[in-house]
C-alpha cells in the first residue's frame, strides 16, 4: 500500500514530515480528513486512528486529493513547505523528499 511505502520512506528523513489531505467515505458523503506522517508513523488530525499500529491509517474508500512536504518540526501556524501540493505518488521517489 502506499501509504506503508510513504511511512517506511520518512524514516529516513527525521527533519521532514508529510501532510497528506483529501476525502473519507462517510454516511452522509465524503468528509474531509488530514494525516501526518512522521519518521514512520501516521498520524490523523481529523479523525480517530486504532491504537494498533498494525491497523491502516486510512479506510478502504479514502481518497488522497494531494500530498505536502514540511519541515519538521511542525510549528503551528508557521509551517514551513518544502514541496507540493502534489500527487502522493510524486512522494514515492524518496528524492522527493530531500525538498
Amino acid at each position: 500500500m502506499t501509504l506503508a511505502a510513504l511511512e517506511a520512506i520518512s524514516r529516513s528523513f527525521a527533519d521532514r514530515l508529510l501532510q497528506l489531505r483529501g476525502q473519507l467515505p462517510g454516511p452522509d458523503g465524503p468528509e474531509p480528513f488530514e494525516l501526518l506522517i512522521f519518521r514512520g508513523i501516521s498520524s490523523s488530525l481529523t479523525h480517530p486512528t486504532a491504537f494498533d499500529p498494525d491497523q491502516p491509517a486510512l479506510p478502504d474508500g479514502a481518497v488522497v486529493d494531494d500530498a505536502t512536504l514540511l519541515r519538521a518540526p511542525l510549528r503551528p501556524g508557521a509551517p514551513e513547505r518544502l514541496a507540493g501540493p502534489a500527487a502522493i505518488d510524486h512522494f514515492l521517489n524518496p528524492e522527493a523528499w530531500q525538498g
